[in-house]
């Protein structure tokens, strides 16, 4: 229980942590069900915090999913919940603000510099390569 009073956890980081502790399996699963039946484990609300909060650090929907499985949600959920924000813009968003704020930084660079550290930046973030290319030739055409 101290655990989830530090910070809301996905189940599958609280089953890595317990069996780490030393639990079985079986126990684990147990008290994970019965935290997830009260409410106390809610691994889709969970991931949708974690997507908001990947947005603000600019990252693209293939980075939030990768964050997400990351940090224990269910690769099939991270994606269902990454591809829902991706319908409502959420990371096209991100990348528009991270364009932005590349061509801040690099503006007395030249404009191929600019353009290989937008797109350097965006990959590392885990953006769409076409959304990328329709920012660069926007900004630093």
């Amino acid at each position: 229980m101290r655990l989830l009073d530090a910070a809301p956890r996905p189940s599958g980081a609280l089953r890595e942590r317990l069996i780490g502790k030393g639990y079985t399996s079986e126990v684990v699963d147990d008290v994970i069900e019965r935290l997830t039946r009260v409410q106390l484990i809610d691994d889709e609300a969970y991931a949708q915090s974690a997507v908001r909060y990947c947005a603000t650090r600019l990252m693209g929907c293939r980075g939030a999913v990768a964050e997400l499985t990351r940090k224990g949600v269910d690769r099939r959920l991270a994606q269902q919940v990454c591809d829902e924000a991706e319908s409502y813009g959420v990371f096209t968003e991100a990348a528009w603000e991270l364009g932005r704020r590349t061509a801040r930084k690099t503006a007395g660079l030249e404009r191929d510099a600019r353009r290989r550290r937008f797109w350097s930046a965006g990959g590392r973030k885990g953006h769409n390569p076409e959304i990328l290319r329709q920012i660069a030739q926007e900004l630093f055409d």
